[in-house]
């Protein structure tokens, strides 16, 4: 497997809860797909599931190499759990066929790991040719 790109991100919880509190609503359909929004408002500590997946969509475009440009937004990118809670990207054809282009191959696999700890979220995204 090659590596294409990797990319890290950390959030301070605090700073995240405190954008929220502004304007919640705006913001979190700014940021976030409505099935994402329905997930993370279920939770006890949804603001901990919010600020992953914000540091995962962060850790993504910087593994593109890109950052958010190329008409590549935070709704394009979806995360969602498996049976296991195991969480992954939902890529869906517009952003796959970005991807292609940016990476120069259809042949990828993205990997994610994200976590959070008192104070902090984190995200690390790996993606590789297959």
């Amino acid at each position: 497997m090659k590596t294409l790109g990797i990319g890290i991100d950390i959030i301070e919880i605090n700073r995240f809860k405190k954008t929220l509190k502004n304007n919640k609503k705006l913001i979190l359909k700014r940021f976030f797909t409505k099935k994402e929004i329905l997930i993370c408002s279920k939770k006890n500590l949804n603001i901990n599931c919010f600020t992953k997946r914000f540091a995962a969509k962060e850790a993504f475009v910087k593994a593109l190499g890109i950052g958010f440009r190329k008409n590549i937004n935070f709704k394009d990118i979806e995360i969602k759990n498996d049976i296991y809670g195991k969480p992954y990207f939902n890529i869906n054809l517009k952003l796959k066929n970005k991807m292609s282009k940016i990476l120069r191959t259809k042949r990828f696999k993205v990997f994610l790991s994200i976590s959070d700890e008192k104070n902090y979220a984190i995200a690390n995204v790996l993606i590789s040719k297959i």
